[in-house]
């Protein structure tokens, strides 16, 4: 019995006519759970607050790695392939905020709903869209999530709802949605994100208004990331508690660096709201390692040296990783594998979102309407008809 094991192991290891190096330990000998102290939240009209011990175990841990470093592989294959005009238009990436993103899926629901801005690649994988169908959209083919005709700022799937390019307007859309998880009484809730720079807006603070006179089971999550395009939160707002900006809407303010706080402040925040005391506002404190978008090279108004500090100290994908390694839950190698299948993954991905072919001009107009009959639409003139299949 041993022996057939061993010889599975074995034939396991080749990837590719190519031997991986594995660690002589066994599963057996990784810890499978530990406790870890995490940074305590600041908390606004809450008598209680996220546990700051908080437990992990190996296999979320091995899950959380993965999809922050597959992540982070996407978008820098995304920063190559728009530097090689491959990708066209507008592209905001995400690496640097992993955290965020992987901490809040943790501690929710992939039946309850999610809306974010523009820098939402991150997001989409989250919810269940594939690197393959992200990419492809990325370079505008056919098997793009959105069939090539999103680009990168309008991906959707299921109970995920974008991807918006319009700054701020997807808050009042996710108190919508928020709005019919209370009529339909599924005991579902909505998370609707938006950055420091959109905190300002003055639909952001209307929506707070509804949302607490509805008392809707909504999770208004602000990603500090510092700079709203290129201007500090500083210079940008006379109080910059964004997780005060709800007044009479309790809020935290999170380490959006650390993965688990994350994930502990949003399953805070999801009880709230499950509970029916209507909604809550979150801070997550976070860093972009990119530029505002691919336009923007990210370092007229901040130093090469912050950026290098913030990886240094703060890398959400390194702080698990030691995190795992400190405390005998992985080894060296096996990260080292996992690094190796998500690059390998996001070339193919890469490759096939550059051969891929691009939608036909028949189906500009498609998908307008859900489940309806087709229609004819105007084209750029009177005389120019297209037609929309559902």
């Amino acid at each position: 019995m041993l022996t057939n094991i061993s010889n599975v192991l074995r034939a396991g290891a080749q990837r590719n006519g190519a031997a991986v190096i594995m660690s002589a330990r066994t599963y057996a000998d990784f810890t499978t759970e530990a406790t870890f102290e995490v940074k305590k939240c600041d908390v606004h009209k809450l008598d209680d607050a996220p546990a700051t011990q908080v437990v992990m175990t190996r296999d979320e841990g091995l899950k959380y790695y993965r999809t922050m470093q597959t992540m982070r592989r996407m978008e820098l294959k995304a920063d190559q392939l728009y530097k090689q005009k491959i990708i066209r238009g507008f592209c905001h990436l995400y690496d640097g905020q992993e955290a965020c993103a992987v901490g809040i899926e943790a501690s929710i629901n992939l039946t309850d709903h999610l809306i974010t801005a523009y820098r939402a690649h991150g997001y989409t994988y989250t919810r269940g869209g594939t690197v393959k169908e992200i990419m492809a959209e990325l370079t505008g083919r056919r098997g793009g999530i959105a069939k090539g005709k999103g680009g990168s700022m309008h991906m959707y799937c299921k109970n995920f709802y974008g991807g918006n390019g319009i700054v701020g307007a997807q808050v009042p859309l996710g108190a919508g949605v928020a709005l019919a998880c209370k009529y339909l009484g599924n005991n579902e809730l909505c998370v609707a994100l938006y950055g420091d720079g959109a905190a300002n807006q003055g639909q952001i603070f209307e929506t707070y208004n509804m949302a607490a006179l509805w008392k809707l089971p909504a999770i208004f999550i602000c990603e500090n990331n510092r700079y709203g395009m290129g201007t500090s939160v500083e210079r940008a707002a006379a109080s910059t508690d964004y997780y005060k900006r709800g007044d009479f809407i309790p809020g935290l303010r999170v380490d959006g660096m650390d993965v688990l706080c994350v994930r502990e402040a949003t399953r805070f925040a999801a009880d709230h709201c499950r509970s029916g005391k209507g909604p809550i506002l979150m801070e997550l404190q976070t860093y972009r390692y990119h530029g505002h978008s691919m336009s923007d090279p990210g370092i007229s108004y901040r130093t090469r040296e912050e950026i290098q500090e913030v990886r240094g100290k703060s890398d959400p994908i390194s702080m698990l990783k030691d995190r795992m390694l400190s405390n005998n839950m992985a080894s060296v190698e096996e990260l080292k594998e996992i690094d190796v299948e998500v690059r390998k993954e996001i070339e193919d991905a890469a490759q096939f979102a550059t051969t891929d072919p691009e939608p036909q001009l028949e189906e500009l107009c498609n998908h307008i309407f859900y489940n309806n009959p087709p229609i004819e639409v105007r084209g750029t003139n009177p005389w120019s008809k297209l037609k929309s299949v559902s």
